[in-house]
């Protein structure tokens, strides 16, 4: 029974590990195949949230999909916040858990209904708080090299969205998605 048991933490724990991982692909598959069932959308000239609008073909697959990374997130910022080693770390973990939230929210609130654009906004704020945050957190434990990394990505990825002239919501929206993605695939090296 307890090596049952030891056996199932193991697999847990890697769950958790790759949790952020889990949540890109998840993420990316939910785009893709609302894309293919949408031959309308256009990347140039839509926002991802278009899949989920009411006219848009099976849009609960969008939304609930967005619901269903949101989770993913949810445990990934709880392996994040175990693993943190100071107290910035611990609150890039709670960041994490917010953009979670604001993701599911976005669901919940698809394009076309009034809170809309504030979730969907500070969905990539607070992911952009957590890289910031994480940054700032191995800085202050010496580990200049991703630390640094985070620092720059954390600022100047969301002056890059804010400042830039995108053909589509959805051009900028990807920007940000491959950001996260770029940094959960770092973190890889710092959650061990």
């Amino acid at each position: 029974m307890v090596i049952l048991l030891v056996h199932y933490r193991k697999l847990f724990e890697t769950l958790l590990k790759y949790s952020g991982i889990i949540a890109a692909i998840v993420a990316w598959a939910v785009i893709f195949i609302c894309i293919s069932l949408n031959p309308w959308f256009v990347f140039t000239e839509h926002a991802f949230s278009d899949l989920g609008a009411s006219n848009a073909n099976m849009p609960l697959i969008y939304n609930y999909g967005l619901i269903l990374t949101g989770l993913i997130m949810l445990l990934y910022s709880a392996y994040q916040i175990e693993k943190a080693r100071n107290n910035l770390e611990a609150v890039g973990g709670g960041f994490t858990f917010i953009s979670g939230l604001f993701l599911m929210l976005i669901g919940l609130f698809p394009s076309g209904t009034r809170p809309h654009t504030f979730v969907s906004t500070w969905f990539f704020l607070q992911a952009d708080m957590a890289i910031l945050a994480w940054g700032l957190g191995l800085l202050k434990r010496r580990e200049r090299g991703y630390g640094y990394i985070f620092v720059v990505m954390g600022i100047v990825s969301p002056l890059i969205g804010f400042l830039i002239d995108w053909p589509s919501a959805a051009t900028v929206e990807a920007f940000g998605i491959v950001v996260i993605d770029i940094w959960v695939l770092l973190m890889l090296k710092i959650l061990k």
